[in-house]
């Protein structure tokens, strides 16, 4: 029987197989859709391995905290799709609740879950939902008070954005409009302490090859300068930042009069960083039925 594309697209459609996996499972049962099915059933583990090279750039992130220790967890898959499964909330949930007891994201994927590790656990899900999913990383703070917040949330504590704010500090309801804070403002650093050396030069750069434009005095220039990097430090810094709540005070202006102390914050969005490959199903079908 013809392995046509419309057939391949169909067994895709109805087990989340890969096409390569699709078209193969069809060969080899000569086009019989049940059995193809049963035979892409019957590979399980083998399947997870292969969906290993291929891009996970969605997904969710999750947020837990307990006795004062916050853990902020993503775990990606191919499709936004995917995010919206129940089976896969479940997983990253429970994932978050164990990487409350570990360290990093090494120790996250060997500790236990249920029986078996976090990492056996993810591609047992591969085998079942079809993409490939990863642990990708994990974040922690500790304080009197951490807040968790999820911007988005497609279901309890975990969506596309989540943060974590470390207080020290009775919270009185600021640590949630904190929290939103960085959700839509996104700083950089907490303070500029903490901001990374090679951007603070590289913007003082920028900032003096554009003063220098102007033709003034060298010491005029050097005025410039001061002023320009104290607003750019207003602007990227959490602590330096006009509160999105009440923009006439500085984020660290509301804290304090909140009587609080901000130590620290994470700000983890799904997929930063992952180079997303965007491709042409069309193409895709022509290419592996040959036409």
């Amino acid at each position: 029987m013809a392995i046509t594309a419309a057939l391949v697209k169909e067994l895709r459609d109805s087990t989340g197989a890969g096409m390569m996996d699709a078209k193969k499972a069809l060969t080899e049962t000569d086009g019989d859709m049940e059995s193809a099915v049963d035979w892409l059933r019957t590979k399980g583990l083998a399947k997870a391995a292969k969906k290993s090279g291929r891009t996970a750039a969605e997904g969710l992130v999750a947020v837990a905290v307990k006795d004062g220790r916050g853990v902020a967890v993503e775990v990606n898959s191919e499709t936004d799709f995917v995010g919206k499964n129940a089976d896969f909330q479940a997983m990253v949930g429970g994932i978050a609740k164990v990487a409350l007891g570990v360290s990093d994201v090494d120790a996250l994927n060997g500790a236990d879950m249920g029986g078996k590790s976090v990492a056996d656990t993810v591609t047992a899900a591969i085998s079942v939902i079809g993409e490939n999913m990863n642990v990708r990383r994990m974040a922690s703070l500790e304080a009197d008070t951490v807040v968790s917040y999820v911007h988005n949330a497609v279901t309890d504590g975990m969506g596309k954005i989540g943060v974590l704010v470390a207080l020290n500090g009775a919270d009185n309801g600021i640590g949630k409009q904190i929290a939103m804070h960085v959700a839509a403002a996104n700083p950089a650093s907490l303070g500029e302490a903490d901001l990374d050396p090679a951007v603070v030069e590289k913007e003082r750069q920028i900032l003096t090859e554009q003063a220098r434009e102007s033709g003034k005095p060298e010491q005029v220039i050097e005025k410039m300068i001061v002023g320009r990097m104290k607003k750019f430090m207003a602007e990227v810094t959490l602590l330096g930042q006009q509160f999105v709540v009440n923009p006439d005070v500085t984020v660290q202006a509301a804290a304090t009069e909140a009587g609080v102390e901000i130590v620290g914050f994470v700000r983890m969005e799904v997929g930063e960083g992952v180079e997303k490959i965007v491709e042409d199903f069309a193409a895709e079908v022509a290419k592996v039925s040959g036409n």
